[in-house]
């Protein structure tokens, strides 16, 4: 289970993500030059991919503590599932 400050920071890495597409949605509607809205896309990206990495490392601990006590077959499940998550974050599915 996520504590309450894991879950608060991941909130707050998606409140910062939140408020830069809302200012690239503004560099588009005013027109802003593309390299700058190139700039903030990319530093949109790379928030994400910071968040994702976040999510996953939490899911991960949960994943591990929730198998401890199931049987070999529920584990294998629960691991796979965990196993296709990060495949569909790297991009590999």
């Amino acid at each position: 289970m996520t504590s309450e400050r894991q879950q608060h920071e991941v909130l707050m890495r998606l409140k910062r993500i939140e408020g830069q597409v809302r200012g690239l949605h503004r560099m588009v509607e005013e027109d802003v030059s593309c390299t700058d809205i190139m700039t903030q896309v990319a530093a949109v990206i790379a928030a994400m991919k910071k968040a994702g990495i976040a999510i996953v490392q939490i899911y991960m601990e949960e994943c591990l503590n929730k198998t401890k006590n199931e049987s070999v077959a529920k584990r294998g499940e629960t691991l796979k599932d965990f196993q296709e998550a990060v495949s569909r974050f790297m991009g590999w599915a």
